[in-house]
């Protein structure tokens, strides 16, 4: 086995946009990678300093949308330009900004799936950025995209996911098995 020391590499890596609005309630978003979930009702994100975390000093409400091949250059752009210096990033994006219903932040309707989420706890906060962690408040999905038991079909919303090694995104794929059962074939 070829070795190469120490290297953020987990895969899958979530293509996550977080969404906020800034003092004066403007919309916002950016493309996180380092993220999961954190326990049963959290997630953790690891951010740097950036626009949303400003945003997230006076308001600790923030949205998670799980990015798609239909988003994705819209998803790089917003984690490639930053909020700090251009008013018009979200424009051109092309999209669709609403209030969520359950926390005061952004839902960027474009996208299939999106977390309600309010900051519980930021660890090593500093001046560079810090870990966070959020209690989920709610999740919402597009109705088109359930499947026929009422839950969200993740096989028909085209998610990718980022690649670290090459810097791409990947179209994740069809079901290969069943959790917590397939695996029942070796006791």
């Amino acid at each position: 086995m070829k070795s190469f020391g120490s290297k953020p590499w987990i895969l899958p890596q979530p293509v996550l946009i977080i969404g906020t609005y800034d003092k004066n309630g403007k919309a916002n978003a950016m493309n996180a990678a380092w993220g999961g979930q954190w326990d049963m009702h959290e997630i953790m994100i690891s951010l740097g300093s950036h626009a949303t975390t400003d945003n997230l000093k006076g308001n600790d409400d923030f949205t998670v949308a799980f990015a798609t091949t239909d988003t994705m250059i819209a998803a790089d752009f917003v984690g490639i330009v930053s909020g700090r210096n251009s008013a018009d990033k979200m424009p051109k994006t092309g999209w669709n900004v609403e209030k969520a219903p359950n926390v005061n932040a952004p839902i960027f309707t474009n996208f299939p799936m999106t977390l309600e989420c309010r900051v519980k706890q930021k660890i090593d906060e500093s001046e560079t950025g810090y870990y966070l962690v959020a209690e989920i408040v709610n999740i919402l999905c597009d109705e088109k995209l359930l499947s026929a038991d009422g839950n969200p079909d993740i096989e028909k919303m085209n998610l990718i996911t980022y690649n670290p090694i090459n810097h791409t995104y990947i179209q994740l794929g069809k079901v290969v098995g069943n959790a917590f059962s397939d695996g029942k074939k070796l006791k």
